[in-house]
């Protein structure tokens, strides 16, 4: 079922190419992630990346910051490629990029993109030096890059320079109100060198970074009003659990509302033990959720009430959600469209066949003291109705039997 109200036209911006896939110029909000594993650990960082890839991140940034890291990035990019893995990996450089990237030639060039963060690429004089090595290796390897700026690691001199000058004005600003300027000057001040330096602007995606939701709506606002550069989104910590999820989906949805956004990364704090892939599947699930891409079948599913004291339909909704899941690598290579299937499991008789009537293929569980029965409704119609203790799996018959009715075959 589409959105009777999409979201703002998007925005237009340069398109940049990162090894294969397009970035802005009106190409699909792409998905990016980031590894957490030591980049030295070459093995280690391919499964991870490979893991993050099938869960649909469709380019991984990974940490370079000493040399073993740096030459463990060709290592890594073989590794992908025997398996047949040929997203984009982007190197993250803190402090030293130059000196890794004109000493590891083989990294530069095995790497997709550079992200450079010019409040701490270099200090004082050695600032535009430094930036400019990257540049021209950039330049030379014919990779493109993002400036990241973060409020973490805001250029100090800069900040310094314009809290001065706001405290002597007539009518001074708030101090947040100079952060946000100080980020986004940051920003285009470093784009504008790297252009002049001749790095073309379909070469240059920009970024601003912060931890908290309004300033980093505010300073997207500002950025993406001020140039057409491609524009990379996400908070510098979004944190963990529900707060990472919330803060992040609030943040992404109202920039992207607006039409701004080119690559979004939910940057999730991960739980002990918990799946880096978290990120990939809550990003995915903004974008579908919103109506602007769609990654896997949706799951409509009731929240329970005191109608529903039994908990068969939360079985079943999560048991379903992670057949459509797994199913999806296998169904998207093989049917057009089935991404964008809709599927309704619900608790009871108030809102279950109404709300299964919706979706493209539903099911309405029995509440607290109805009869022990499932009907099920394909395409707004009821069509069956399922009794018994197998009522999962036949039901994932169903849905397999109605993907393969219903979705054309790729050629």
């Amino acid at each position: 079922m589409s959105s009777s109200k999409a979201p703002a036209a998007r925005r237009k911006s340069v398109k940049v190419m990162i090894r294969h896939v397009p970035v802005g110029g009106g190409a699909p909000v792409m998905v990016q992630s980031m590894t957490n594993t030591d980049t030295a650990d070459a093995a280690g960082t391919a499964e991870q990346i490979y893991a993050l890839a099938n869960a649909g991140s469709e380019v991984v940034r990974v940490t370079v910051d000493r040399d073993e890291a740096a030459k463990a990035v060709p290592k890594i990019r073989e590794i992908l490629d025997k398996r047949g893995c040929d997203v984009p990996i982007v190197g993250d450089f803190h402090y030293i990029g130059h000196k890794l990237l004109t000493e590891n030639p083989a990294c530069a060039e095995a790497l997709d993109k550079y992200r450079i963060n010019p409040g701490n690429v270099g200090f004082r004089e050695k600032r535009d030096r430094q930036f400019s090595t990257m540049i021209e290796l950039a330049m030379k390897y014919g990779k493109p890059v993002r400036i990241g700026v973060n409020w973490g690691s805001l250029d100090q001199e800069l900040l310094a320079s314009m809290m001065d000058e706001n405290a002597k004005s007539n009518q001074p600003k708030e101090a947040s109100e100079v952060l946000e300027e100080a980020l986004v000057q940051s920003a285009l001040s470093s784009a504008v060198r790297a252009e002049a330096l001749g790095l073309g602007r379909d070469r240059i995606i920009l970024s601003c970074k912060v931890s908290e939701v309004q300033a980093m709506v505010s300073a997207y606002q500002n950025l993406a009003a001020r140039g057409d550069y491609a524009l990379h989104l996400g908070l510098t910590e979004a944190g963990m659990g529900s707060k990472g999820i919330v803060a992040s989906t609030a943040a992404l949805a109202i920039l992207m509302q607006q039409g701004i956004g080119d690559t979004i990364r939910v940057s999730l704090t991960p739980e002990p033990g918990g799946d880096r892939t978290k990120e990939v599947i809550v990003a995915q699930e903004v974008l579908q959720t919103m109506g602007i891409r769609s990654f896997t079948p949706l799951v409509t599913a009731c929240p329970g009430c005191g109608r529903t004291t039994s908990t068969v339909f939360q079985h079943l909704a999560e048991k379903i959600q992670g057949y459509l899941r797994n199913q999806m690598p296998e169904w998207r290579k093989k049917y057009v469209g089935v991404e964008q299937m809709n599927v309704a499991v619900m608790g009871c008789i108030v809102n279950g066949p109404g709300e299964s009537k919706h979706a493209d293929i539903g099911i309405s569980l029995p509440g607290t003291g109805e009869a022990p029965s499932a009907p099920v409704f394909i395409d707004g119609e009821k069509r069956m109705t399922l009794r018994g203790e197998g009522i999962a799996e036949e039901f994932e018959k169903i849905v397999e039997s109605y993907v393969q009715s219903k979705y054309e075959e790729r050629v």
